[in-house]
């Protein structure tokens, strides 16, 4: 029996670690790392670059996440929305600091939004995967303008 707790420990263990990754390479899909900057001026560099890509500033932006939105086209409107109910898709950057240095990690979080803008009737849903790559280019830019800022 004893035996057998320990493997179970043990294979937690392995898994736990397997499982673990440092914030500099999290984010998935179209993440970014931020090189000695800061959440002020990340965000400042993303209000910036968006708005060069037809996207407008969206409710709801504080220190930690910033995001914009964009009417989508036809196709978006017929897979997501319904006659008279067109869809808005919403980018999110999330900002998450890396510990132990002034770096940032950039991840874009992208959704596709009813009622965009309407109290109590608004709705998103989560886009996953080759949506968030999408934003790769414009994180980017906004990484270069924003790296090298320094800390607050």
């Amino acid at each position: 029996m004893k035996y057998l707790s320990a493997l179970f420990a043990a294979a937690t263990l392995v898994l736990a670690g397997c499982l673990t990754t440092h914030v500099e390479k999290s984010g998935g899909m179209g993440s970014v790392t931020v090189t000695n900057s800061n959440p002020t001026a990340i965000v400042t560099a993303a209000q910036s670059v968006f708005p060069n890509y037809g996207y407008t500033p969206a409710f709801g932006n504080d220190i930690s996440s910033v995001s914009f939105d964009k009417n989508s086209n036809q196709l978006a409107n017929v897979l997501w929305g319904s006659y008279g109910d067109p869809q808005m898709i919403r980018v999110e950057v999330k900002i998450t600091p890396i510990p132990g240095t002034n770096n940032y990690r950039i991840s874009p979080k992208v959704y596709t939004v009813s009622d965009a803008g309407v109290a109590g009737f608004q709705s998103k849903r989560p886009l996953i995967g080759l949506w968030n790559a999408e934003f790769e280019p414009l994180l980017k830019k906004v990484a270069a303008q924003a790296s090298g800022a320094g800390s607050q």
